[in-house]
C-alpha cells in the first residue's frame, strides 16, 4: 500500500542550555510523522534530497519530501520490524534495502512498482538482521544483533553469508565501512570492536580499555581511525588501528548521558546524541582540537535518537525520533 500526506507542523531550533563550555549550536528542524507511535528511523538521503527512513513499530518505509513536507508511505508485511535501511539510486530509479528485524530477512522495495523482494536468513539462529551498509562492490554487509553474526548480501546474485562473532552474546551492533571497504562493528553486549576480513571472512576482536564499556554506535574518519560511542559509560572513544591505542573523553552530560546516534561529517568533526537526558542533546566534537565544541537541545525532546546519516551534499545529518519526528540538524 503506497500513501501520500502533507505536514505543516515544524520544530525549529532551540539553544543549548547546559553547563558545558561547547555553546555553539546548530540548526534542527523536525517534520512530524503522520503514523503515531510507529519509531520512525534511521533516515537515508537520496542525491535528490528525499529523505527515507523507516516505522519500526508501523512496519513500513516511508519517504519525505522536505520542501513539500510531503511524506509517502509502503506498507510492509506485518511483524516485519524494519530497523534500518540504505537507498541505491536517485528519483524514479530508486532501490531501498531494508532490514527486517523481527522476520529474519532483507528486503528490496521497488518504489516505482511497489514490489519487495525478500531475501531470508539462511539459518535460524540469524534471527534478526539489524544494520546495514553498502560497499564500493554494491553488496550489503550487515549485523545480527540477538543472532551474534556479521554478515554479507551479495546483491547481484542473492546470496547471503554469514560470521560468526567468537564472543558469546556480543551484539554486533553499529557498523562502519574504511576507505578500503574494511567493515568494522562494534559490540554492544561486550567491550570489544570487531574488525572483518572480508576475503578471508574471518574476524578481530579488539578490547576497549575498561571492561564495562558497551559501545552501541560508531564512525570511521577519512584517516581510517575507528570513533565509537560508549553507551555505558557516557564516553566517545578513539581508536587507531596504526598505532592500536586507544583515547576516550567523559561526554558533558556525564555517564548519565547514553549517547547512541553518530555520525561523521566532511570535516572529520563528530556528531552525537546523548539520550539519557531529556531533550536529547545533539553534540559535536572536533577531532582536531580534541574539543567538544557544539551542544544543542532536540526541539521535540527526542526520546532516543537511535541512528544518524549524514547527506555531504547539504552539510546536514538526519535522524529520526522516538517522540514520532523526523529531523535534520544543518552543521555545515
Amino acid at each position: 500500500m503506497r500513501l501520500s500526506i502533507v505536514l505543516a507542523g515544524l520544530l525549529l531550533i532551540l539553544p543549548w542550555a547546559s553547563q558545558s563550555t561547547a555553546s555553539e549550536y546548530v540548526d534542527i528542524r523536525e517534520w512530524e510523522v503522520p503514523w503515531s507511535e510507529s519509531r520512525p528511523r534511521d533516515p537515508f538521503v537520496e542525491p535528490s534530497g528525499r529523505v527515507w527512513f523507516v516505522g519500526q513499530r508501523g512496519h513500513y518505509v516511508a519517504n519525505l519530501d522536505p520542501e513539500s513536507g510531503e511524506f509517502e508511505r509502503f506498507d510492509l508485511e506485518a511483524g516485519t520490524g524494519p530497523h534500518n535501511l540504505i537507498v541505491v539510486g536517485d528519483g524514479d530509479d530508486v532501490i531501498v534495502w531494508y532490514a527486517g528485524n523481527r522476520n529474519s530477512h532483507i528486503g528490496r522495495l521497488d518504489p516505482k512498482t511497489g514490489e519487495i523482494q525478500k531475501f531470508p536468513m539462511p539459518i535460524e539462529k540469524a534471527r534478526d538482521p539489524h544494520t546495514l551498509v553498502l560497499d564500493s562492490a554494491g553488496d550489503i554487509w550487515f549485523t545480527v544483533q540477538g543472532g551474534n553474526f556479521v554478515g554479507r548480501l551479495a546483491t547481484h546474485s542473492g546470496e547471503i553469508s554469514l560470521i560468526e562473532v567468537p564472543t558469546r552474546d556480543a551484539r554486533p551492533y553499529g557498523i562502519k565501512l574504511n576507505s578500503k571497504n574494511e567493515p568494522w562493528v562494534v559490540e554492544f553486549g561486550s567491550n570489544k570492536l570487531l574488525r572483518i576480513n572480508r576475503d578471508k571472512r574471518t574476524v578481530e576482536e579488539i578490547e576497549l580499555p575498561n571492561p564495562d564499556s558497551r559501545p552501541r554506535r560508531m564512525a570511521i574518519t577519512s584517516d581510517d581511525t575507528v570513533w565509537y560511542v560508549d553507551y555505558a559509560l557516557g564516553r566517545l572513544g578513539r581508536y587507531s588501528p596504526e598505532d592500536k591505542l586507544f583515547k576516550e573523553w567523559d561526554l558533558p552530560s556525564g555517564a548519565a548521558s547514553r549517547p547512541y546516534g553518530m555520525a561523521v561529517d566532511r570535516e572529520d568533526r563528530i556528531w552525537l546524541v546523548e539520550t539519557g537526558v531529556s531533550p536529547n542533546r545533539f553534540i559535536g566534537f572536533d577531532t582536531a582540537s580534541e574539543e567538544f565544541f557544539s551542544g544543542t537541545d532536540v526541539p521535540s525532546g527526542g526520546g532516543t535518537i537511535r541512528h544518524m546519516y549524514y547527506h555531504e551534499p547539504s552539510g546536514e545529518i538526519w535522524f529520526g525520533t522516538d517522540t514520532n519526528y523526523v529531523g535534520r540538524a544543518k552543521v555545515h
